[in-house]
């Protein structure tokens, strides 16, 4: 019994030091920590039924094997701050030096620091606000979402 209780609390140590290294920021604080280094992808965490109810734009959905190729910052959102740091924890381990993000309030934290940073929270809204350094879905690797094709003449 004393043998599997250490065990249990080893693993979570090993995974409270694995989260540890990745911030969970909302708000002012992560407007700021994106001020000088934009992000290229934002990962959306939540439920299904959570990311239709409400949608963002610029979020590519998480899933189990997702591949991407960040070039800057990765930002993580979910429907609880533990599942967004499990998910910054997955992305951190694949890209170590990478500057992973977690998002402390879900939807409501990322809305906060596109506020903070002045931008409109409704979708399509002008203002500086956060800008990305690649458009959505791009940084993501595998078979492309589209491609082009000529008519031969």
């Amino acid at each position: 019994m004393k043998a599997r209780l250490a065990g249990c609390l080893l693993a979570l140590s090993f995974c409270l030091s694995a989260w540890a290294e990745v911030p969970l920021l909302a708000g002012q604080d992560l407007a700021k920590a994106l001020q000088g280094v934009p992000p290229c992808c934002v990962i959306d965490g939540r439920r299904e039924l959570n990311r239709v109810r409400a949608p963002l734009s610029e979020a590519l959905p998480y899933r189990p094997g997702l591949k991407i190729k960040p070039t800057a910052s990765v930002v993580v959102l979910a429907d609880s701050d533990g599942e967004a740091l499990r998910i910054a924890a997955v992305f951190e381990k694949q890209h170590p030096g990478k500057r992973i993000l977690a998002v402390k309030g879900g939807v409501q934290g990322w809305l906060a620091a596109k506020a903070a940073a002045g931008e409109e929270t409704h979708p399509g809204a002008p203002g500086a606000g956060i800008q990305f350094v690649i458009p959505h879905n791009t940084c993501e690797t595998g078979e492309p979402l589209q491609k082009l094709q000529s008519n031969k003449k």
